[in-house]
């Protein structure tokens, strides 16, 4: 591979997971409203939550717009939009310097304070 390419390698492995762990996430907020619609068995919201966390919350937030699911339902859009929050920090981060220097000194003044204060 050519020098230039080397540094987006990591891609080749960060695009795929990506890809199928959004297809699952819409795939599972379709089968939860389409379970919601018909009375059936439902998928959890740590679930749906989880998937979320692990990558999956550009399509959650797409299944929640196109098919008008979960979204009222409290806490679990305030816990999607944390998500969605921490990972578009987390992403700022890895791509500026300034901004990781930020999140670093700011998780590190919240460590001080659990560790000072929780015990």
């Amino acid at each position: 591979m050519p020098e230039t390419l080397e540094p987006f390698a990591w891609l080749v492995i960060v695009l795929p997971y990506l890809f199928c762990v959004n297809l699952i996430t819409y795939l599972l907020f379709a089968w939860d409203k389409h379970r919601a619609a018909n009375g059936g068995w439902r998928i959890r919201e740590s679930t749906l939550l989880i998937w979320s966390f692990v990558g999956g919350s550009p399509s959650a937030k797409l299944a929640q717009k196109v098919l008008r699911h979960k979204t009222r339902k409290q806490p679990f859009r305030t816990v999607l939009n944390l998500i969605v929050l921490g990972q578009v920090v987390a992403l700022m981060s890895l791509f500026h310097p300034q901004i990781r220097s930020t999140v670093g000194a700011g998780l590190n003044g919240l460590a001080q304070f659990a560790v000072r204060y929780l015990g």
